[in-house]
């Protein structure tokens, strides 16, 4: 993709994008526009596929130089568009939401197209899938629109303990919209960092552990984290077949379930998981969860040790008081200062052995991806590590190391020390999590931030991030609501209900001159 990074973008450049007029003079706002919105505008003829599609490419090529949030464009993304628009000119009956929309993809999601999937990084550009994931193929069926690959943490946060999240050797460093030098977070940062910044319609991330609920939450957006299984895996670049999971990060709580209905699912290339995911899905799809009294009755746990204090957000702890009088307003049962046994333990991925776990699963499954590509420079875990070490300036190695992946290429399968921490998870998340659930008889847990992703990780189980506020730098922060395994009904419930209460969301401004100032970030 080419940027012209000499300049820095005026504030009139970008007040010039967000607008769309038709032939009649129309005007309709795409900054911050639904999928309902979007949809309401195609069924009236008052939007094409193609000016959607323009809008966020011209946004990206002004921000992206700055946010580093998208490594790729979609070269086929207007024909996309325009096929759409024939499509819906042609009978726009029956047609999917997402039909005619643009869907940014994580780096890691397969697509056998002109885009490269990389993780990020240089050692598997150029690499071939054999076809689409899973996912890919689901929203190709919906007519959704292939924006691009959006940036992320190189190989998952999973290469060294020394690089910052939102680095990865493609992009260079994501950056947070709201604050330049506040942390985007998680691997999926460029999914969230572009639809924070109004650089696409809605996106696609994954999760191992944190990497759609954190940068949902750093961002401002809404990040759903699915229950394993319920979506496909079937050609994403994994790291953990046990914890991987594929969400929706978004603007909008409705736009989360609209994207989650199209690509939940059996995928006989991901069969075991996918069968035994199936039987959570509800007939008639997850948009009818949209109720805005769907906090009345529910129950609600509140956990705020020790994620207020590990999160930093102590200080916003009235700003929490408040969203949790909101939720009993709202009919919600809260109950307050509830405690998670060992939670120490769980959040301490040598005690809980979390570690062990993922650096065997992710060596086994990585080099079984990488065997599967059509074609690629790379084959294995080992030749990753002798391409970085050949190429130190690409991939900043010798300044950034790569500790982790050394130490997940000396695992040999899943052995005692790994099945001893496939039980102790079990344990933990049996006597911790999962018995609070349950003896409380909890519809959701709920924490301030997103520190407690492991909590959910380490089991497989559901979340969502919705925004709640802005600290006193600006920085976002989110309200987390986490269920049992199947729970996303009563999740898109809780969200929704407490969105529609709260419309705590608010674009970034760029109006800070500064901001672009650093165009060779």
């Amino acid at each position: 993709m080419s940027m012209n990074r000499s300049k820095s973008p005026s504030l009139l450049s970008i007040l010039l994008l967000l607008l769309v007029s038709d032939t009649n003079g129309h005007c309709f706002t795409i900054e911050e526009a639904t999928i309902e919105d979007v949809r309401r505008e195609f069924t009236e003829n008052k939007l094409t596929s193609r000016q959607l599609v323009e809008y966020y490419l011209n946004r990206i090529e002004i921000l992206n130089p700055v946010l580093r949030s998208v490594i790729e464009v979609n070269p086929d993304a207007l024909a996309q568009a325009e096929v759409a628009d024939s499509e819906r000119r042609e009978d726009n009956r029956g047609r999917s939401p997402l039909h005619g929309v643009p869907v940014l993809l994580k780096d890691s999601i397969a697509t056998q197209d002109k885009l490269n999937t990389t993780a990020g990084s240089y050692a598997l550009l150029g690499a071939v899938a054999p076809r689409d994931a899973g996912v890919v193929e689901k929203l190709r069926n919906a007519g959704a629109v292939i924006l691009g690959k959006a940036s992320m943490s190189e190989w998952y946060n999973f290469r060294s303990p020394g690089i910052p999240d939102g680095w990865c050797g493609r992009a260079g460093q994501g950056r947070n919209p709201y604050v330049k030098s506040g942390n985007p977070c998680g691997s999926s940062s460029g999914s969230a960092i572009s639809i924070a910044a109004n650089m696409a319609m809605v996106s696609l991330g994954t999760e191992t552990d944190g990497s759609l609920i954190c940068p949902g939450d750093h961002n401002s957006v809404v990040a759903l984290k699915p229950t394993v299984g319920l979506v496909s895996r079937a050609g994403v670049i994994p790291l953990s077949p046990r914890q991987d999971t594929v969400g929706p990060i978004c603007r909008t709580v409705s736009d989360a379930a609209y994207v989650l209905d199209s690509i939940v699912g059996f995928d006989p290339r991901d069969a075991e998981a996918t069968k035994a995911a199936a039987k959570f899905i509800p007939m008639g799809g997850y948009t009818q969860f949209l109720n805005k009294d769907g906090l009345k009755g529910k129950r609600l746990g509140v956990v705020r040790s020790p994620f207020l204090a590990l999160s930093n957000l102590s200080s916003v702890s009235p700003v929490f008081d408040a969203h949790l009088q909101t939720l009993r307003e709202k009919g919600a049962i809260v109950l307050d200062n509830l405690e998670i046994a060992d939670i120490d333990v769980i959040l301490d991925p040598l005690q809980c052995g979390e570690v062990f776990a993922l650096m065997a699963e992710f060596k086994l499954s990585l080099n079984d991806y990488l065997k599967e590509l059509s074609s690629s420079p790379v084959r294995s875990l080992s030749d990753i590590i002798a391409f970085n070490q050949n190429n130190p300036t690409l991939e900043r190695s010798q300044e950034l190391g790569q500790d982790i992946l050394i130490a997940a290429n000396s695992t040999n399968g899943i052995g005692e020390q790994e099945r001893w921490a496939l039980e102790t998870m079990e344990k933990l998340s049996r006597n911790g999590f999962e018995k609070l659930m349950l003896e409380h008889e909890l519809d959701a847990m709920v924490t301030l931030g997103s520190d407690a992703s492991t909590v959910m990780a380490i089991r497989g189980f559901p979340a969502i991030t919705v925004p709640a506020g802005y600290g006193s730098d600006g920085m976002p922060f989110g309200i987390c609501f986490g269920g049992l395994r199947g729970s996303e009904t009563k999740l898109i419930e809780i969200a929704y209900a407490y969105e529609q209460a709260t419309m705590i969301r608010k674009p970034p401004s760029f109006k800070s001159a500064d901001f672009f100032d650093s165009c060779s970030i």
